[in-house]
């Protein structure tokens, strides 16, 4: 989670601006500084290549929080963008409060040790979620 923020907070302030298509469907567009991170998956594979395990930024899109740049792969084998933060599991009901979740969740039917940190705008509220995972097993 640290090399994930500290990469991240590099590029500069977390912010929404506008919208772009992530698989199809279209949500807030979430930047760090000048750097788009829709589509983008440079970022979350340099901090799975030095740690392992799997990384996410999502964007809050009306109640939902969709992945917008993950290596969170599907059953196919193909990234997981476009999905959404399970609505009934663990990590939603902590980010709703505001607060971070550390613990074991199930993305896409498959179990996994999990963070997830709220991403906050200038004004501190809730614009996405950080997430770093590893797969159990």
């Amino acid at each position: 989670m640290a090399a994930l923020k500290a990469k991240t907070a590099k590029l500069g302030a977390p912010r929404i601006e506008g919208t772009e298509a992530v698989a199809g469907k279209d949500v807030p567009a979430l930047y760090f500084g000048t750097t788009k991170m829709n589509n983008n998956f440079d970022l979350v594979d340099e901090v799975v290549k030095e740690n392992g395990g799997t990384a996410t930024l999502f964007v809050k899109a009306g109640d939902e929080y969709v992945r917008v740049a993950t290596n969170v792969k599907k059953a196919d084998g193909s990234r997981a963008i476009g999905t959404i933060l399970d609505p009934n599991g663990p990590a939603i009901a902590m980010i709703r409060k505001g607060d971070a979740y550390y613990g074991d969740a199930t993305i896409l039917d498959k179990p996994y040790v999990t963070g997830y940190d709220p991403i906050r705008d200038a004004s501190g509220g809730v614009i996405g979620i950080y997430y770093v995972g590893y797969l159990k097993g």
